[in-house]
């Protein structure tokens, strides 16, 4: 089958496609495992103590999924197969640090993979990927039951950014309301639903129409009470969002200054 994965080709009368990856962290294992689970044929993991120099022999896919400063190393490392289509699941680089090889797509998962179990279980089934480079990419998109959006390599750091944004930070978000509330008797678990909800209600209408609370409407008085009270690492996050949340409304509040 190699040679013809993805390539102007009719999926239904393919024979099942397999993919081989370089390095088995959660990103590499839960992406396998998804496509495992829908039919594909999944060779051998390569782990850095292993030679990949013919990792992209007998195969259709050949995932990189290593740090992001190692992916043109260990690309250089593997000889190219004509055909074989060569990916990366990073998020802010693009398909040039494939090279030499002559297929090569980004494939990122849009999608928090805290351990191989729910990343299967997350990427088996509508997942989103933001893609570029070889059109055979979307086939794998399209055996996860996904959605692809292409981003211009230009722009993958902005996107990468984004993700980062909207995951990691909204876990140290939680992470500060856990250290505020640390010592009133209330734990995290019951402001979950509230964060919760929120995202809900910026799904439903839009970020500007979500925000609610004392910089939207200008309370500065309240916003005084709060920096009063939290320790110094929680006041300067504190403040440097509320910052953000008065923009977003429209205001300049002078505590914030």
């Amino acid at each position: 089958m190699t040679g013809t994965f993805g390539v102007g080709s009719d999926e239904r009368f393919l024979p099942v496609p397999s993919i081989r990856v370089i390095g088995p962290g959660r990103a590499g294992t839960s992406l396998a495992g998804a496509l495992q689970h829908n039919g594909w044929s999944i060779h051998p993991f390569i782990s850095r103590a292993d030679d990949p120099a013919l990792a992209a022999h007998g195969t259709d896919v050949l995932a990189i999924a290593v740090g992001d400063s190692a992916i043109a190393a260990v690309a250089r490392q593997v000889r190219p197969v004509p055909g074989t289509l060569v990916i990366h699941l990073a998020g802010s680089v693009g398909t040039s640090v494939l090279e030499p090889h002559e297929r090569r797509a980004a494939l990122h998962p849009l999608m928090t993979l805290p351990n191989t179990d729910s990343g299967v279980a997350r990427l088996r089934h509508g997942a989103t990927f933001g893609v570029s480079g070889d059109p055979g990419v979307e086939t794998i998109v399209s055996s996860l039951h996904g959605r692809s959006y292409t981003i211009a390599d230009a722009d993958r750091a902005r996107y990468h950014a984004g993700a980062t944004i909207a995951s990691n930070h909204l876990v140290a978000l939680a992470a500060q309301v856990e250290r505020c509330v640390a010592n009133t008797g209330v734990p995290l678990d019951a402001y979950l639903a509230m964060m919760r909800a929120t995202i809900d209600n910026i799904e439903a209408t839009s970020p500007l129409d979500a925000l609610t609370g004392p910089a939207s409407r200008g309370d500065e008085a309240t916003i005084e009470r709060h920096l009063a009270v939290l320790d110094a690492e929680v006041a300067d996050a504190y403040r440097a969002m509320a910052r953000i949340a008065a923009s977003l409304a429209g205001r300049t509040l002078e505590v914030l200054a």
